[in-house]
């Protein structure tokens, strides 16, 4: 694909596709300190407990942990601190009217440098029931003993 050019991936969430149906997806640009940005071109970077809040028209990722820099020293920040996304304002207000018409959730589903630049994409989710987890588990068991009943008919 064009757009995953300058990508790499630092982080996701597999948690979220097990626990959320995924309805829509959107991009933002997230305000790190120096050697947050540091940490993450190391990889250290866990989004498995996080969740994304709208606060006065603002936009927040709580639970995102960033392990401190090893040599950052009295320049590192709290790990797991508020950070703040950076979304345009129609797509702020349109995240918002979905989460409370339709009572429906925003999770990060990956954290990835995109041309330098660390980018958080965020996903519209509602929450799966739990015969919805037992279907999806079935389907992947089903596609697993395909695939190993096709590759032991190749040999």
């Amino acid at each position: 694909m064009a757009r995953d050019k300058g990508r790499k991936l630092i982080a996701n969430n597999k948690k979220a596709y097990h626990d959320y149906f995924i309805l829509e997806k959107y991009e933002a640009g997230i305000e790190l300190h120096g050697t947050e940005v540091k940490s993450l071109r190391m990889g250290k970077c866990s989004i498995k407990e996080a969740y994304v809040k709208i606060e006065e028209g603002e936009v927040f990722v709580y639970g995102m942990h960033i392990s401190p820099y090893e040599k950052g020293n009295i320049f590192n920040r709290d790990p797991l601190r508020i950070k703040k996304l950076l979304l345009h304002k129609s797509e702020i207000r349109k995240l918002l009217d979905k989460v409370k018409e339709e009572r429906l959730t925003i999770v990060p589903l990956e954290v990835y440098f995109n041309n330098g630049r660390v980018k958080v994409e965020i996903g519209l989710a509602k929450g799966k029931k739990l015969y919805d987890k037992r279907e999806d588990i079935a389907k992947k068991d089903q596609k697993r003993e395909a695939e190993r009943d096709f590759k032991l008919g190749l040999r």
